[in-house]
């Protein structure tokens, strides 16, 4: 995980997290520490997996143990067993499109980091909170910018996206940078530096140890199957050396 990722997990540590919602499927979200309940996984993830016919649930460790050993991962229906990614072409995950409008509703303030902002209806989010709710961007470049849709203003609405305009803009943001800069700048206007920079560090300390066992392990597995490989050979090594002899 990044900095940003443990920017939102400091979010969470001090109880102003209300969601975080992510295109991602790589699960670094929660590898930081944040609590699944308080993200919505747009687009799935790797951590659940489920059978295309009969919607039974797997472990994400059958899963790969599977992929790994390059066999396709079967349920006792036959049917094919998923992670729970969304595929081009299928619907977001239930989760997604309950806890949208509630939550856009309730926030306080939004923080938009690292996106195009251009995949519907993620995109759409940053129409959903309150017309006094700040919005904060953190981007390479400026993206969803304000545009006028004619549906919209036809159907009584107006202008869709961010205004970084200085004149109307009253409300929104723009950060120009890396997202790990950006939030490490927020984190130290607001006095958060340090906490940040501790919980990165102390946490990545962790997951490099974690990773060093798990290296270790599976290099002892190797170890372990190159050698039961070794003994068959040996074995009729020794014999055709006896008859030899004899």
């Amino acid at each position: 995980p990044t900095m940003s990722h443990y920017f939102i997990r400091l979010l969470a540590d001090k109880g102003l997290l209300l969601r975080n919602y992510t295109q991602n499927i790589d699960t670094l979200e929660r590898r930081s520490g944040v609590d699944p309940e308080l993200l919505v996984e747009a687009h799935g993830n790797f951590i659940d997996a489920h059978c295309v016919e009969c919607c039974r649930e797997f472990p994400h460790e059958f899963v790969k143990e599977h992929i790994f050993a390059e066999k396709v991962p079967k349920c006792d229906c036959e049917g094919i067993i998923k992670p729970d990614i969304v595929f081009f072409g299928e619907s977001l995950p239930e989760r997604f499109f309950r806890l949208m409008k509630k939550d856009m509703k309730e926030a306080d303030m939004l923080i938009v980091m690292g996106t195009s902002l251009l995949v519907q209806p993620f995109a759409s989010l940053v129409d959903l909170v309150r017309e006094d709710c700040p919005r904060l961007l953190i981007n390479r470049e400026k993206a969803g910018e304000k545009k006028f849709d004619l549906m919209a203003l036809l159907s009584g609405g107006g202008a869709s996206g961010f205004d970084f305009s200085e004149k109307t803009g009253y409300r929104d943001v723009f950060y120009q940078g890396d997202c790990d800069t950006g939030v490490l700048e927020l984190a130290r206007l607001i006095g958060w530096e340090e906490n940040l920079t501790e919980l990165y560090k102390g946490e990545h300390a962790r997951l490099d140890s974690e990773m060093d066992k798990e290296m270790s392990k599976f290099l002892q597995n190797e170890e372990g199957k190159d050698k039961d490989q070794k003994k068959p050979q040996e074995k009729s090594g020794d014999t055709q050396k006896t008859s030899s002899a004899l």
